[in-house]
């Protein structure tokens, strides 16, 4: 197991490691801790009480952070005809076809989300294997793949900070919901927002206590421990 590095032990005299915070402080203590020589992402880390080998303990989803990512977000659009020309004046930073799929077949990502109209699923779909690991392949369940008329507003609130978020194998969901630059009220109306959309994607097999542990991190700071009752009874504005 790696050891730590002394800015990274000296930070963790803050944390009692045995303490879950309730979420203004966890948040706080997000930001104390961060000693990044840049404006790191505060990262959310959710244990689930699901089994991700049966079909009906899934979840999976996009969430609009009301605060924004804080983010730089480069968008692909697989389109044609009317709605390519609609994903470029949106601002879509790269929209083609058979040209797109040939560049990423070669080797090339240079995008951080992907989109697709239902029309050029076809083609995309020979992506699968190579899109789908890095969680790039466009799909319905996460808003991806839409008609050309939704192209703008799919944009739209990529760019403003629609996040996705994913059971992984282990049982865990992980995603950024800012950076420590926010402020602890920006921070908090994105951990609700996050909370109350994983809440609601509730699948039907889930048994016992959902979300079984909750903890925040800056990008290279230690794990803080929040509060999972008072983190659920918090409510979006």
């Amino acid at each position: 197991m790696p050891k730590h590095g002394k800015k990274y032990r000296e930070k963790l005299n803050f944390v009692d490691r045995n303490q879950a915070y309730p979420p203004e402080e966890a948040i706080e203590l997000v930001q104390t801790t961060s000693f990044e020589s840049f404006d790191a992402s505060v990262d959310l880390h959710l244990r689930m009480n699901l089994d991700p080998r049966k079909a009906d303990q899934q979840i999976r989803g996009t969430v609009l952070l009301p605060s924004g990512s804080g983010k730089t977000v480069r968008i692909l659009v697989f389109a044609e005809g009317e709605a390519a020309k609609l994903a470029e004046e949106a601002g879509a930073d790269h929209v083609g076809s058979d040209d797109l799929v040939k560049k990423i077949q070669e080797g090339w990502f240079d995008f951080d989300v992907a989109m697709a109209i239902p029309q050029m699923m076809s083609k995309v779909g020979r992506l699968g294997k190579i899109l789908g690991p890095r969680g790039l392949m466009p799909n319905p369940k996460t808003g991806t793949v839409m008609q050309g008329e939704d192209l703008p507003r799919a944009i739209g609130e990529a760019r403003q900070g629609r996040v996705e978020y994913r059971l992984d194998k282990t049982a865990n969901v992980h995603l950024s919901i800012g950076k420590v630059s926010f402020s602890k009220q920006q921070l908090l109306d994105n951990l609700t927002t996050v909370l109350e959309a994983i809440v609601r994607a509730k699948p039907s097999g889930a048994k016992g206590q959902y979300i079984q542990r909750i903890t925040m991190t800056s990008t290279m700071g230690p794990g803080i421990k929040v509060d999972i009752h008072q983190a659920l009874a918090l409510k979006s504005v």
